[in-house]
């Protein structure tokens, strides 16, 4: 077992579809997200069961920033496999197996790796079908569209900066859960 790796007991909380704009790239449709993580947030997802043996921080959350969130079909659902929660706080991501019920969660360390809505465009763009294998979704990896990946990335990028630039235009609200979609 790696230990740079965390191992959830649930589900990621899924993404807020109204607050998530998606973008088809062939075998994988991408969502962007300006993503609030509080208390509030977290009691109200219902979380499905993971194998993991950590639960996870469920409460004095407070982080916000971009989530990058990918999916594609497999058995019948769209499903979503990997997602990076680009955070002011604690950026990091998850490789997520539907099938497994794994949720595997890697900090993202913005000295050595950079900005981390840049890091995660990069492992989009370059490393998809190999993240994608290791999330349980091979068959998926297998159809990825390298040409509708490039070109659907810097749709990405303008959407992830717009809403980044959105919120740090806004001055911080008393309660972030009343906080809309930049």
């Amino acid at each position: 077992m790696s230990s740079h790796i965390t191992r959830y007991s649930v589900m990621p909380i899924p993404p807020i579809e109204e607050r998530t704009r998606y973008f088809e790239a062939g075998a994988v449709r991408i969502g962007v997200e300006y993503r609030l993580l509080t208390d509030a947030v977290a009691a109200a997802a219902e979380l499905a069961r993971a194998d993991g043996d950590e639960r996870g921080q469920t409460f004095e959350l407070d982080d916000r920033g971009v989530s990058i969130h990918v999916f594609g079909l497999q058995d019948g659902e769209e499903r979503e496999f990997l997602r990076f929660d680009c955070f002011a706080e604690d950026p990091h991501y998850h490789y997520i197996s539907w099938r497994d019920r794994r949720n595997e969660m890697l900090h993202i360390d913005p000295v050595a790796q950079g900005d981390p809505v840049e890091f995660a465009l990069e492992c989009i763009e370059r490393r998809l079908p190999d993240l994608l294998a290791h999330a349980g979704a091979s068959e998926i990896a297998g159809r990825v569209d390298a040409a509708a990946l490039r070109q659907v990335i810097p749709s990405l990028r303008s959407e992830a900066m717009r809403l980044r630039a959105a919120a740090a235009e806004r001055a911080p609200s008393a309660d972030p859960s009343r906080e809309t979609n930049p």
